[in-house]
């Protein structure tokens, strides 16, 4: 798959630099520039064109806010998540009505961090795919405040050695799939171990989302299948 396009925009060079680090552990992002000032980020967005840009709101030369604005109405592509030390209510509405994917604040954790990029990867990469939208795939899309329902309400409280993101990739997996898949074939399409695959499998045959189907090897081995009901 080809990397997500991004740049960075911080005025703290030491700050770009630890964004950037945190890119580099992502294999799906490839960064593609960083600048320090708004008018340089202007002027290079124009030439790069991004897919993706990391937005601080605090510069010598502007507001980031202001900058997301002006980059709206230039009806440019580039998806922006903020990332700014700026904890006020009024920062957080003006960031959620220009559209933005996500607001991290500072000081910055690998953890949040991660996450957020891997909910950006997995929404660019399920958009650009997609020909046509069933409910279920713009409710994974669209970020939602209200209540989840379904298969999400137990995701809140997952039991230990069970993670959300992993969870995702599985219910994706199997929802493209057309019939049963084993532990094993689910564990080398989303790169992890059969017993990880299975341990996954089996919590959500638990929460009556998956049932299970027995077929027996040619040496009398029960394989269990797994598909949504």
């Amino acid at each position: 798959m080809t990397p997500i396009r991004t740049m960075i925009a911080e005025d703290d060079q030491r700050i770009a630099e630890i964004q950037n680090r945190f890119l580099e552990k992502m294999a799906g992002f490839e960064v593609v520039g960083m600048a320090h000032t708004l008018e340089d980020c202007a002027e290079m967005i124009e030439v790069l064109r991004p897919d993706l840009l990391l937005l601080d709101i605090h510069f010598p030369d502007g507001n980031g806010l202001e900058f997301l604005e002006s980059l709206r109405s230039r009806k440019l592509r580039t998806e922006v998540i903020l990332i700014t030390a700026a904890k006020d209510v009024e920062s957080l509405k003006k960031a959620m009505h220009g559209g933005v994917f996500d607001y991290v604040v500072k000081p910055l954790e690998f953890n949040r961090m991660r996450d957020s990029l891997q909910h950006f990867e997995t929404y660019f990469t399920r958009l650009s795919t997609l020909d046509t939208l069933e409910q279920a795939d713009i409710d994974g899309l669209m970020p939602r405040a209200a209540e989840p329902s379904g298969e999400d309400r137990g995701d809140l409280q997952l039991p230990k050695g069970i993670d959300s993101l992993t969870l995702g990739k599985i219910r994706e997996l199997l929802r493209a799939s057309s019939g049963s898949l084993s532990a094993e074939s689910v564990g080398q399409n989303i790169g992890a171990s059969r017993t990880t695959a299975r341990r996954y499998l089996e919590y959500l045959v638990s929460t009556s989302e998956l049932e299970v189907d027995v077929s027996y090897g040619g040496v009398g081995r029960p394989e269990r299948h797994y598909r949504r009901k």
